[in-house]
């Protein structure tokens, strides 16, 4: 029996459920909000690790796959640790693994997510804003859109981000919350020119820069190097246009408590938001205030971190989620795009399994959930907890923190212990 499977929501978990199901010969449709392809021209830099890429790797198509790597960014993963003043205080190297499904990537969400979109046109229905649904006597669920048309489905996943409407009518209890902490980011060009003007190390990989206290800032590099001419890796002339948007450089996020901030923040153009960052740094060292204050104004915004509560397992039925749709966390350890993709794998081969095998939907979409709420709830819990430290704690612990990271890099044996 065929059986159609509704993704609802385009973004990166949905949209690489819905290759894996393609590639697999089921029948899936994806119900995207965003009127076109280039809607959503805008984001920054996202780290995809091992658990990412093999998603990846798995429910691609292999011209895709060879797609993605080939638009990745050339610098390195190593992580480094420095103070406000860019004193090292120790780097983590991230040994390259042969396989690059097992490795780490840097990525424009931009571009990335043309890639997922690359094949699936008869799939994605865009300009369709999902507003609920509602059963149906033989077990189908019928979708409701706001453009007043409608659709049914034997199964539905929801896909729609933090704000899923999808959960709040059938999982209303599970609760999306503020943390109290807001972020500001932004882009600064990597040009021959903002080579020369910050330290090497800005650019040689990922750093958390530790102030003495109640604030954070991160940095990680975004380098293209000369790129890749779309017709190299498989892909249309117009596929390749769209992926061609992105640029090198280098992301910045300043975080604190919102008390920290001034009350009107949120009303604050890219520019009064850099104005506001810049002011919190004038102290720190050049090369940081340079990288904020040479970004582009439009590249910059605010974000407030919000985080989902982890909640009790629920009966299983044909309607099941993934992503930020039901675990929605922090930004703070770069791991809420990979756990969508590790969900939108683990589910691709339970429901690829049951319906070509013959089995119950249900038991497969249970197997799927009981395993993703063990790890999605705990990187939920991670997540947060390296929000709170990212702007929290004493000078005190901060002080003890930097000469805990001045102790590993001296014993090469105990920082690949602790940072196994």
């Amino acid at each position: 029996m065929t059986r159609n499977i509704a993704i609802i929501g385009g973004g990166v978990g949905g949209l690489c459920l819905a290759q894996g199901l393609r590639k697999a010969g089921l029948d899936v449709t994806v119900y995207e909000r965003d009127r076109t392809p280039a809607d959503r021209l805008q984001g920054y830099r996202v780290h995809i690790d091992p658990n990412g890429a093999r998603a990846l790797h798995d429910c691609l198509p292999a011209h895709l796959w060879q797609a993605f790597l080939d638009t990745t960014g050339h610098g390195g993963q190593d992580f480094g640790f420095v103070t406000e003043q860019l004193k090292r205080l120790a780097v983590i190297e991230a040994p390259r693994a042969a396989d690059p499904a097992d490795d780490h990537h840097s990525a424009s969400r931009i571009t990335l997510r043309q890639v997922l979109l690359s094949g699936l046109d008869d799939v994605v229905r865009f300009g369709k804003t999902y507003e609920r649904y509602e059963r149906l006597p033989d077990g189908r669920v019928e979708l409701f859109f706001a453009d007043g048309t409608s659709a049914s489905a034997d199964i539905v996943v929801a896909a729609d981000g933090g704000n899923s409407r999808v959960r709040k009518q059938y999982l209303p209890h599970a609760e999306r919350v503020d943390t109290g902490i807001t972020t500001v980011a932004g882009k600064l060009p990597i040009t021959a020119e903002t080579r020369k003007l910050v330290a090497p190390r800005l650019i040689d990989g990922p750093n958390n820069v530790i102030p003495p206290s109640g604030m954070g800032f991160f940095t990680a590099p975004h380098d293209l190097g000369d790129g890749v001419a779309s017709g190299e890796f498989g892909v249309t002339e117009q596929e390749g246009a769209l992926m061609d948007n992105s640029s090198s450089y280098i992301l910045w996020a300043f975080g604190a408590p919102r008390s920290r901030f001034p009350a009107n923040i949120s009303e604050m153009t890219g520019e009064q938001l850099k104005a506001t960052v810049a002011r919190k740094i004038e102290s720190w060292h050049p090369d940081l205030r340079t990288v904020v204050g040479r970004s582009d104004p439009d590249t910059v915004s605010l974000l407030p971190i919000r985080t989902s509560i982890p909640i009790d397992p629920w009966p299983a039925t044909n309607i099941t989620l993934l992503g930020d749709a039901i675990h929605s966390m922090t930004p703070m350890r770069g791991i809420g795009a990979n756990t969508a993709l590790r969900d939108a794998r683990l589910l691709c081969a339970a429901l690829t399994g049951s319906l070509t095998g013959g089995g119950d939907p249900v038991d497969a979409i249970a197997g799927y959930e009981a395993r993703m709420r063990e790890y999605g709830f705990a990187a939920v819990r991670d997540s947060l907890r390296a929000a709170e430290q990212f702007v929290g704690g004493s000078r005190v612990s901060r002080t003890g923190f930097k000469t805990f990271l001045r102790l590993v890099q001296r014993f090469p044996a105990l920082k690949a212990r602790v940072f196994s």
